[in-house]
């Protein structure tokens, strides 16, 4: 029995919804093409104080083999602009051919987010000749999603904290060799002060003893001369 035209007029339909479907599972990250040094922009209405962390990564296509390739040479020009506030830039970086960038919103607003290939004068410049679709470019951004940020950061801040600990440590022993340093110093001060306490009545000392002994000279030979009548 062969199906009637009606049946056969909505089994399209179905198929292309069953198609559709099938492609929208959701994605993190996108890939697009650019030409050249051509500046690809996206728009996002983004509340007050919502943080949005970039990733992206190029390759250059190889017009030998035809596919794409790292190109170490390749720099990445990224800006974010308030669109609300007459194009305010809030960032300006420019980055290697793969990178991060992380940005929080001041105001709520649309933000235009923009990203444009560059290339040094070591590399002659190649990108204001290059076919079209010559930069590949996956690009990433998490906006507000703290948890995925924490998650991705976190053996970044495990390491950022390990080294505060032992920065405080160090400060910790410097703050002990100075308390020792100090020590020895007070302990060397008053060595000095008893020992030149010591040397000064040491030398009074000799003094008195000095004077005695010449007034007690001066008296003997006053005496003997007024006995031998020499005087």
């Amino acid at each position: 029995m062969a199906p009637s035209r009606s049946s056969a007029s909505w089994l399209p339909s179905v198929l292309a919804v069953c198609a559709i479907l099938c492609l929208s599972v959701p994605a993190n990250a996108l890939y697009f093409f650019m030409d050249g040094r051509q500046t690809k922009c996206f728009f996002e209405e983004l509340p007050k104080d919502t943080l949005v962390v970039g990733t992206y990564s190029t390759a250059v296509i190889n017009e030998q083999s035809n596919t794409y390739i790292v190109d170490p040479n390749l720099k990445m020009l990224i800006t974010v602009d308030e669109i609300f506030d007459n194009d305010h830039r809030v960032v300006s970086k420019r980055d290697s051919h793969a990178g991060r960038w992380t940005f929080s919103a001041a105001d709520a607003g649309l933000h235009k987010i923009c990203l444009t290939p560059e290339t040094n004068a070591a590399t002659g410049g190649w990108l204001s000749g290059a076919p079209a679709g010559a930069v590949q470019v996956t690009l990433d951004m998490a906006i507000g999603e703290t948890s995925k940020i924490e998650s991705e950061d976190k053996d970044k801040m495990q390491d950022i904290v390990q080294k505060v600990k032992d920065l405080n440590g160090r400060l910790q022993d410097i703050r002990r060799e100075q308390v020792f340093q100090r020590e020895r110093e007070a302990e060397f001060r008053d060595q000095s002060e008893a020992t030149n306490s010591r040397v000064v009545r040491w030398t009074l000392i000799q003094l008195f003893v000095l004077s005695a002994a010449c007034a007690w000279q001066l008296s003997h030979l006053r005496s003997f001369f007024i006995k031998q009548k020499l005087t």
